[in-house]
């Protein structure tokens, strides 16, 4: 009982410790998806060779950042001040938001579904993909000066 105790204890810390800074921890995610996107992005402009293992591993590294970002743990409200671009709109607009984050996690299923066999095919799936990113930059990201 005493293990069990402990357990549900450390797994109370570790969730509580998971998003213990909002505005960081989704800066996190955004960096690493960005990382990701630039690795696509180097294959649909032919800086890099296309694999299609490769490419894979890539669209589903993508899912999993993108089932990670808890959009009610990660944008609590308050969190739309300080270091962060996160436009208000975010808040006025919640139902948008998480509607749009669903696009762009079903839009990333369907590219790991289609399973890209050669570069003309993941640009046609890495254009959709890349277009919700734009899309929600344009509507809920405040651009830096």
């Amino acid at each position: 009982m005493r293990k069990l105790v402990i357990a549900i204890s450390m797994l109370a810390l570790a969730a509580s410790a998971a998003f213990a800074d909002p505005i960081l921890d989704r800066q996190a995610l955004m960096k690493e998806r960005g990382k990701i996107a630039g690795g696509l992005s180097k294959v649909v402009k032919g800086e890099e060779p296309f694999d299609a293992a490769a490419v894979l591993t890539a669209l589903q590294a993508l899912q999993a950042n993108e089932e990670k970002l808890d959009v009610d743990a990660l944008f609590p409200a308050g969190s739309d001040t300080g270091d962060t671009t996160a436009s208000p709109k975010i808040w006025e607009d919640m139902a948008g938001f998480k509607a749009a984050n669903d696009k762009y996690l079903a839009d990333i299923k369907a590219g790991i579904a289609a399973a890209p066999a050669d570069v003309d095919a993941l640009k046609t799936q890495f254009g959709t993909i890349a277009s919700n990113c734009g899309t929600c930059h344009q509507t809920y990201r405040v651009k830096k000066s």
